[in-house]
């Protein structure tokens, strides 16, 4: 990962500005983790110094990290604060990327977590569990309860139910938000893009009115905007090439990384070829593939807090 500066080589409290409000895994059980996920703990942040103790009470600095500790804590944040964008330009830029790479890279984990818990889900529960079901619908495999199951989309559901890397969801994030200054992450923490069609998105400023009422989806935190990307790809029919690919990586017991899977998304943006080129370069760079071997902690979560 990027290499993190000295928590004093600048003085400024721009973590307050980004923070607002109160692929080798290690699955707990679900008892296990949804323990460690309720009742978080806040923890107050008011500048650099404050993170980097943080990250440093935990391990989670560059030290450890280039002694091959790839452990995580349980860490999230409700915001970008209307000040980053600003802000971040006066900090170095490999700060920046610190500070950007290291709140999000949890929240990549977590949601993760979440998908191998419903993956478990979908291998071992009857084909007309109510709880399948409901899996079933959320990955746009049926349409509603009433809809029956068969094992044809048992594995139909299984090729979609699955991880995403850690550095692709980073690299894109880090790409569709301009490192969490767009004024979208600000408004509705929309750190990947996403098209709303229902009328409730964010309008774009200039706005297409041949692609009809459309909008940037917003989201209640950025731990969301991460769930609601992964679904994204998991369940859109124009993200069928990477969920091909990353079954049959799965199939050779070869590892899906990012750089292999941002091969397959020429449908995310416009750009094509040149979107996915830049997303490779961005995971090279900042050597992002380390971060496919992370896992999270046992600590019970904590979310990041700034002062009103």
């Amino acid at each position: 990962m990027t290499k993190l500066f000295s928590a004093r080589y600048i003085a400024l409290t721009l973590i307050s500005c980004l923070l607002i409000g109160a692929c080798s895994y290690v699955l707990n059980s679900s008892s296990e983790s949804e323990k460690l996920m309720a009742n978080p703990i806040e923890v107050t942040i008011t500048s650099l110094d404050d993170l980097n103790a943080l990250f440093d009470k935990y391990q989670y600095n560059n030290e450890n990290w280039n002694k091959g500790n790839r452990e995580v804590p349980r860490i999230t944040f409700e915001g970008v604060g209307k000040h980053w964008a600003e802000g971040s330009k006066k900090l170095p830029v490999e700060t920046k990327k610190m500070i950007f790479f290291r709140l999000m890279t949890p929240l990549a984990l977590v949601s993760n977590e979440n998908i191998l818990r419903e993956r478990e889900i979908v291998k071992s529960s009857p084909l007309d569990a109510l709880k399948l079901k409901n899996i079933a619908i959320k990955y746009r495999v049926i349409k509603d309860k009433t809809d029956e199951l068969d094992k044809e989309m048992r594995n139909t559901l299984l090729a979609r139910v699955d991880i995403l890397p850690p550095s692709l969801a980073l690299a894109q994030a880090a790409e569709e938000s301009g490192w969490a200054t767009s004024r979208f992450t600000q408004e509705g923490n929309a750190f990947f893009g996403q098209w709303d069609f229902t009328g409730n998105g964010m309008k774009p400023r200039a706005h297409r009115k041949e692609l009809g009422d459309y909008g940037v989806a917003r989201f209640d935190s950025p731990l969301a905007s991460v769930e609601g990307y992964m679904l994204n790809i998991n369940s859109n029919s124009s993200y069928q090439k990477l969920r091909v690919l990353r079954s049959e990586l799965r199939a050779d017991d070869q590892a899906a990384t990012g750089i292999k899977l941002a091969g397959t998304l020429d449908k995310y943006s416009e750009r094509g070829q040149e979107y996915i080129e830049g997303l490779r370069a961005m995971i090279r760079y900042n050597k992002l593939e380390q971060v496919d071997q992370a896992y999270l902690s046992d600590n019970k979560l904590i979310h990041l807090i700034t002062e009103k």
